[in-house]
């Protein structure tokens, strides 16, 4: 297979990026056609849609092995299910499938530009195809979430100190910060992680958001700038 284009996300790293897509609609992306498919008339028409499909590449979830079981991070990561009953990136194929918001086309001198939101998509992430979402045969009023739906509510309560305050108002936009906040409550550690002494950091738009979480309360520390 091809790959057609990739994705540009302010995501350097796998950590802190939403576990599904959709869940942070304030997060965006920026699709870039390869040499090979930047005609225009490649996404003729796909304007007149408002949502679309990504059928994409796990950069990090390629391993020789895998197993017909995993842990769900989401279910404390001490509970295992089949694999193709999760969404977990370490699957036989590393491929990912993704429903974004089209926010809007913009024809540049790479060729035309794809501007989309609620991206679950690590920076430079290799795109396979695209596809319109079509609303009368994607939604199934019917759908069952399984075991998804006992934690899908599930949510930090974020807060900052003083001085991350001011760290972050001078690095990041009014949106970005909002943006950060929302990404945090989502939880990004490893659910069987419970140290409240431990700090963690979050890459995100070339700076790293330091937090360290107690219960059900993430606080934010402090914000250096990406070095890796």
């Amino acid at each position: 297979m091809k790959i057609i284009a990739k994705i540009h996300t302010d995501f350097p790293e796998k950590f802190g990026i939403p576990r599904q897509s959709g869940l942070v609609n304030e997060v965006k992306g920026r699709i870039i056609f390869e040499p090979e498919f930047r005609n225009p008339e490649i996404i003729k028409g796909l304007e007149d849609f408002n949502y679309i499909w990504l059928l994409w590449q796990f950069d990090d979830g390629k391993r020789k092995n895998w197993s017909a079981t995993v842990k769900p991070p989401r279910l404390g990561g001490n509970v295992r299910k089949g694999v193709f009953a999760t969404r977990s990136p370490f699957r036989p194929n590393p491929i990912g499938l993704s429903s974004v918001k089209l926010e809007r086309i913009e024809l540049t001198e790479e060729g035309p530009v794809l501007i989309v939101a609620g991206a679950d998509l690590r920076d430079q992430t290799p795109i396979y195809d695209i596809k319109p979402y079509l609303p009368y045969v994607d939604i199934h009023e019917d759908a069952v979430d399984g075991f998804a739906g006992e934690v899908k509510e599930y949510r930090l309560i974020v807060k900052v100190t003083d001085e991350a305050e001011k760290q972050l108002e001078k690095v990041y936009s009014k949106e970005q910060q909002e943006t950060i906040k929302k990404l945090l409550e989502q939880d990004p550690r490893p659910s069987y992680h419970n140290d409240p002494t431990r700090v963690y950091g979050m890459a995100y738009a070339g700076w790293d958001i330091h937090f360290c979480v107690k219960g059900e309360i993430l606080t934010i520390l402090e914000v250096t700038r990406y070095n890796k």
